[in-house]
């Protein structure tokens, strides 16, 4: 008989401390599943009728918040009325706007909470993109150029500097997905930089003007790690396969790969910062002269987060243990070729870009047929797959014009991370 990995205790016999995942999309989903398979209990808040790790049948209690920075007093409020007097639950944030919210008051937090998000200095610049490329040429890690604009016209010169293409990029990258649905925007002319800017600041966004790293999906690298107070880490990367949308989009297959070259600029960048904590590093490769270049740096848990999981390595686990004070426990070597694949995209663009990606048809098939894992689809928990089915077909009927009985006014497109 098959025990419930829920009913698992502590070596000392008492239960294990919860944990309160914060935002439940893909991100989310993995952290839930990787706390939940060792014995965790987890409360799922989250703020988006789109999630589908709220469904999974690791979670214990589901809460729906409001937004954690269009609402930020309400959603606090929503987790100080959570929290438990008797035992303080480590509080995990899966996505950037709520890491924002709690790096910005995990003072306060830590009130009810063990928090597990950097401070709010360090998260700072990161979340903004123009103090992450400062620090990266302050101290020497490769970057693109990059420059900020403070007027349209310095906009204008600044791309005429770069030469076109080049890259409008966003100072604060989740807030400008939740609007216009793209991470950034290539633009070959001055006349197509004037109209994303001027979109872009419409919408209240500040962007950056970026030099374009040439090179295809497969230039795109993640050097993922967790990183102590003390500067112990451990490691692992991985290479993206496949975007979507191709070139400037979110992973949609990603394997695991030992790529020595950026573990350095990646600890360099991190002690640089002070970091401490789970973060991801992406760099991408330079077509023109084959170093890698920072690209960016999150600091919560990663789109592909159960690809370290399946090779080996359970980061959101790690980090639990270690916000407990149980050291900094480090994993066996991880497994090399194994892949993620995120299902929906991967299957869909895979049909629709046939042509135009000039992939034979063995490069689409390999991830399936090597060892990988699936971004939602689980045998063993797989309730999370079905709401996203569910979630695309209300979509896809919103979009054809066409009324469904199912359907609710909170769905909305799922805000995609990195």
């Amino acid at each position: 008989m098959n025990r419930d990995p829920r009913a698992e205790t502590a070596r000392d016999g008492r239960p294990l401390t919860p944990a309160v995942v914060l935002s439940s999309h893909m991100i989310g989903l993995a952290v839930i599943r990787a706390l939940g398979m060792m014995g965790v209990r987890v409360t799922s808040v989250y703020y988006q009728d789109t999630d589908m790790g709220y469904v999974s049948r690791y979670v214990d209690k589901r809460v729906r918040a409001p937004h954690p920075e269009r609402e930020e007093q309400a959603f606090l409020t929503v987790l100080a009325e959570q929290a438990d007097p008797r035992r303080k639950a480590v509080l995990i944030p899966a996505d950037d706007a709520t890491l924002a919210t709690v790096s910005r008051h995990k003072r306060w937090l830590e009130s009810y909470y063990v928090v597990g998000a950097t401070d709010a200095s360090i998260a700072e610049k990161i979340i903004d993109k123009k103090h992450t490329y400062e620090l990266a040429a302050e101290i020497g890690v490769p970057a693109p150029r990059t420059f900020v604009p403070h007027a349209i016209q310095e906009a204008v010169q600044f791309a005429s500097d770069l030469g076109f293409p080049c890259l409008v990029k966003p100072r604060r990258s989740h807030q400008y997905y939740e609007i216009f649905k793209r991470k950034m925007v290539k633009v070959n002319t001055a006349k197509e930089l004037l109209e994303q800017y001027r979109a872009a600041e419409a919408a209240g966004q500040e962007v950056l003007i970026q030099e374009l790293i040439p090179g295809d999906d497969g230039s795109g690298v993640n050097y993922n790690s967790f990183r102590s107070r003390d500067g112990s880490l451990v490691e692992f990367t991985a290479e993206k396969v496949r975007l979507s949308p191709p070139g400037f989009g979110v992973p949609r297959v990603v394997v695991s790969k030992s790529i020595a070259e950026i573990a350095e600029p990646g600890r360099k960048f991190l002690s640089a910062l002070a970091y401490y904590g789970f973060s991801c590093t992406e760099f991408k490769r330079d077509a023109r002269d084959g170093r890698y270049k920072l690209m960016e740096v999150n600091g919560r848990h990663n789109l592909s987060g159960l690809l370290a999981l399946r090779c080996g390595v359970n980061f959101p686990w790690i980090e639990y243990q270690h916000l407990l004070g149980n050291g900094l426990q480090r994993p066996a070597p991880a497994l090399e070729g194994v892949y993620w694949i995120d299902e929906f995209k991967d299957v869909v663009q895979s049909v629709q870009l046939a042509k135009t990606e000039r992939y034979r048809l063995a490069d689409y098939l390999r991830p399936y047929l090597k060892p990988h894992t699936f971004a939602i689809f689980s045998l063993a928990d797989p309730r999370p797959f079905l709401k996203r089915w569910l979630d695309v077909g209300r979509l896809l009927l919103r979009r054809l014009g066409r009324p469904s009985s199912t359907s609710s006014p909170g769905v909305t497109e799922p805000v995609a991370s990195a």
